[in-house]
């Protein structure tokens, strides 16, 4: 919870009632990917985040296939808690049409889940390389997004392209690119398909500026993590944020400049903060969240 501070002297305390405001306005932004805090069921998660006064979480459907879907809601609505996106949908390209179908069908239930658990937004984690065939494989994602986007608009459903690292590209996602996704969103000119922008996919890129820019109307979320030097694992090796090297608030201002005024997820993956107690890694995301985004 954020203190306030009285000082004798009204330059002092509208000062630190100002800051106190920013702060409180920062964190009302503040959302927890679960699996930042990995080992903790639905029910410890927002049971965590209600007595942190941290008001957005992002479900993963295994989590909550757990937890099961309706028990799921009643949390939610017990807590107050909103979904700021489930995590997720995607992995498109396919050896075979059969294959194809069945991922449809899938995607189909993350849509639907998304609805019931009133995420905005379905996170699309497009998918690596199938067949040996980089260029087939990214048509399929584009086929993918065709046959998808129309149930997700009929369900109140956005979807949010996410491009990864390029060194996901071969299990992943194909779409390694901010522009990449700003192409197929353009594509279809659908208020429901647009981008996810998670800061340790993009930070690299020469064009990351300006491809936000373009993505203005359509970012449908923002992660915010860290680059750790050396980087110990290439899936779970996510740093703290201000632990690495990226340039995270130059990057939300960016995003706030194109428009996006929605959660910010915080989404590590990282073996060592996993073995923290939850309530711990959350004071010290909150404690980070405020100083580096």
């Amino acid at each position: 919870m954020t203190r306030i501070w009285r000082f004798s002297g009204c330059g002092a305390s509208s000062r630190l009632t100002e800051l106190s405001d920013r702060r409180m306005e920062t964190v009302r932004r503040l959302s927890i990917n679960q699996y930042t805090v990995r080992n903790w069921t639905i029910p410890q998660l927002l049971e965590g985040c209600a007595a942190e006064q941290i008001p957005y979480v992002s479900l993963w459907r295994d989590k909550v296939a757990e937890t099961g879907l309706d028990e799921t809601v009643k949390l939610l609505g017990d807590t107050g808690i909103k979904v700021s996106s489930l995590c997720r949908g995607g992995f498109f390209p396919a050896a075979t049409l059969d294959q194809q179908s069945r991922n449809l069908e899938e995607n189909q239930r993350a849509v639907d889940e998304a609805r019931v658990v009133g995420a905005e937004v379905l996170v699309l984690v497009c998918g690596g390389i199938a067949n040996h065939n980089l260029d087939r494989s990214r048509e399929m994602v584009v086929e993918g997004v065709d046959r998808l986007l129309p149930y997700a608009e009929q369900a109140g459903v956005k979807l949010g392209i996410e491009p990864l690292h390029p060194m996901f590209a071969a299990d992943r996602s194909v779409i390694v690119s901010l522009r990449e996704a700003n192409a197929i969103s353009e594509l279809f000119k659908s208020r429901n398909l647009g981008v996810v922008i998670d800061v340790y996919h993009v930070w690299w890129d020469p064009t990351v500026y300006s491809e936000i820019a373009r993505a203005s109307g359509s970012i449908f979320g923002f992660h915010v993590n860290d680059w750790i030097v050396p980087l110990p694992d290439l899936l779970n090796g996510r740093g703290m944020m201000g632990d690495g090297v990226i340039e995270i608030r130059r990057l939300r201002e960016a995003v706030t400049a194109a428009g996006y005024d929605g959660p910010v997820e915080v989404e590590i993956f990282n073996e060592k903060l996993w073995q923290l107690p939850g309530g711990e890694l959350l004071r010290l995301i909150k404690e980070r969240f405020l100083r580096d985004v």
